[in-house]
């Protein structure tokens, strides 16, 4: 137990000098840190270039790092994005041998207290043109001075709508200096692209590369040359949200307009269902303007919303010309020959259409209907025998025929002529009645018939346009493929 205590007091001793040790060094580099730092910046002025002779160029190395998207605003053209900046250079006049303050190699200081080079966002598109933020600088021994600064840029971007929602943008972050050409302050990439390491993945865009490309123009203010660092920022969206949102609803709405045809006409809901329909992609479309800026590139959703309204006109108009023609009554014209050869006798077996109400017809309602057509035989036949008797009960030859056969006279003769006149009268009835019948049932098959061409017509466009929304389906998903 002894030993074990004294071996626990041993290594308690121990820390406690290594503790103290550390506190003594680390007070000691304080100490030179503040002799250093009154040293180095007792004659130091941050208001001029730190070069020590004033025809070199001195180098400012660029790297940038992309932690996150925060918004694109596609309406005013503006991508905010949140940056580290990262510069560093050296600087002539902040160099000391590191031996002289117990091998301190560098210092942390506020970034306002030397020369910092005037790189700024070229194409920012924010209202604030406030300076950096006033984080600290590391300065090392050797003069090399680097300078982290986050940033939040708001940039303009030239953005493409064509194919919205598959669509991808490139945006371009360009950093250059204000006010020093290339012969002061030349800018070197850092690595040829921008640091994706630390992004925080969006919700609603893809990062598929930062590219950098450095860049020495010649502005026509200044005959010498300005270089730059542009960062291509490529963006893919991700497209399931209006997918489901915007396009699949369009497509489902599309494909009710060509059931418009298949409402009987009767019903009086066929047009109010093709107003309904238009009125929903209109909703729509104007949600997608509202997204959209206002450019002449019309994106890939609106063409198809624009393709969808256009048929569904169309298909609303050439309903109210085909219930023209299923309402035509006894007063029309009879159907021309050619609609009855093709529409009648071909279109018809084509679209499997049946006569007006024989497909809803079940076979008891079909005997019934035989039975009325065998009673309506059997009328017709009773009429014909009323009509020979009619034809024998002339008065000359029944007479004759009275006179010779049974000698029959006066009165008798006179009751005979009056049955044959009762007969007369009864068949011109019955030939009165007929011909209404007849020309009720004339009027009747021709309203029939065009009710049938009407049937015949709303089949053929129902197919048309259930064609036509298929492949504006396809063609719009092979455009974003």
């Amino acid at each position: 137990m002894k030993r074990n205590s004294l071996s626990s007091l041993s290594v308690s001793l121990s820390l406690l000098f290594t503790a103290v040790m550390l506190q003594a060094v680390e007070s000691a580099k304080g100490k030179y840190a503040h002799m250093l730092f009154n040293e180095l910046f007792e004659d130091y002025s941050n208001a001029l270039r730190p070069v020590e002779d004033t025809d070199k160029v001195l180098n400012v190395t660029l790297q940038i790092t992309l932690s996150q998207i925060k918004d694109m605003d596609e309406r005013n053209q503006i991508l905010s994005a949140y940056l580290w900046i990262r510069q560093s250079w050296y600087d002539a006049y902040l160099k000391w041998d590191k031996d002289k303050y117990d091998g301190l190699d560098s210092i942390r200081i506020p970034s306002n207290l030397v020369w910092r080079p005037d790189i700024v966002l070229y194409n920012k598109a924010d209202d604030d043109f406030s300076e950096p933020v006033n984080t600290n600088v590391v300065l090392r021994y050797d003069g090399k001075i680097t300078w982290d600064a986050p940033a939040i840029t708001k940039s303009s971007c030239v953005v493409d709508v064509s194919y919205f929602p598959f669509d991808r943008q490139q945006c371009n972050l360009t950093f250059g200096s204000w006010t020093y050409n290339g012969n002061q302050v030349d800018i070197i990439n850092s690595l040829d692209s921008g640091d994706l390491s630390d992004f925080v993945e969006d919700v609603e865009w893809e990062i598929h590369g930062m590219p950098a490309v450095k860049n020495v123009i010649t502005y026509g203010c200044c005959s010498e040359p300005y270089p730059d660092v542009t960062f291509t920022l490529i963006l893919k969206r991700k497209s399931s949200f209006y997918v489901f949102n915007l396009l699949l609803p369009c497509i489902l709405i599309s494909f009710l307009a060509p059931l418009g045809f298949y409402l009987p006409a009767d019903s009086g809901e066929k047009v109010s269902l093709g107003v309904t329909v238009l009125l929903a992609l209109t909703v729509f479309q104007l949600m997608v303007a509202e997204i959209m800026p206002p450019s002449e590139n019309v994106p890939l959703i609106g063409k198809y919303y624009i393709a969808t309204m256009t048929m569904i006109t169309a298909s609303t108009a050439l309903t109210i010309i085909i219930m023209n023609l299923h309402h035509c009554g006894s007063e029309a014209k009879p159907v021309p020959q050619w609609a009855r050869v093709v529409i009648l006798d071909y279109m018809s077996k084509i679209f499997f259409v049946y006569d007006v109400g024989e497909n809803c017809t079940s076979p008891k309602r079909e005997k019934e209907e035989e039975r009325k057509l065998e009673g309506y035989d059997g009328c017709q036949r009773r009429h014909k025998e009323v009509r020979s008797r009619n034809d024998d009960c002339d008065l000359n030859k029944l007479n004759g025929n009275l006179n010779k056969s049974y000698g029959v006279h006066g009165e008798n003769v006179r009751e005979t002529v009056n049955c044959c006149s009762c007969y007369k009268m009864l068949i011109k009835n019955i030939e009165y009645i007929a011909n209404c019948v007849r020309d009720h049932k004339a009027n009747r098959a021709k309203g029939v018939e065009w009710k049938k061409v009407a049937k015949v017509m709303d089949r053929f466009f129902m197919w048309i346009f259930f064609i036509m929304v298929f492949f504006m389906s396809v063609l719009i998903i092979g455009k974003a493929a």
